[in-house]
């Protein structure tokens, strides 16, 4: 018998959800830089773990390559 096959929920990367990940794993809010680097990062969705990953990520990136030059 083959074990049931299980799939992670994707939540949509908006601001407000990545705003609560933040607060939930930093206990502060990005930036609105890092959060769209974030955005454009993971695209219109993910997984909770995956936003978890980069909200943490983010922090430690240089300035440099998350900026966007206008």
């Amino acid at each position: 018998m083959k074990a049931p096959k299980t799939t992670k929920a994707k939540l949509r990367t908006t601001d407000l959800n990545l705003r609560k990940t933040a607060i939930r794993l930093l206990g502060q809010n990005l930036v609105s830089t890092e959060m769209q680097y974030i955005q454009r990062t993971l695209g219109a969705s993910a997984t909770q773990q995956e936003m978890d990953d980069h909200v943490t990520a983010v922090r430690r990136l240089p300035w440099a390559s998350i900026s966007v030059e206008d």
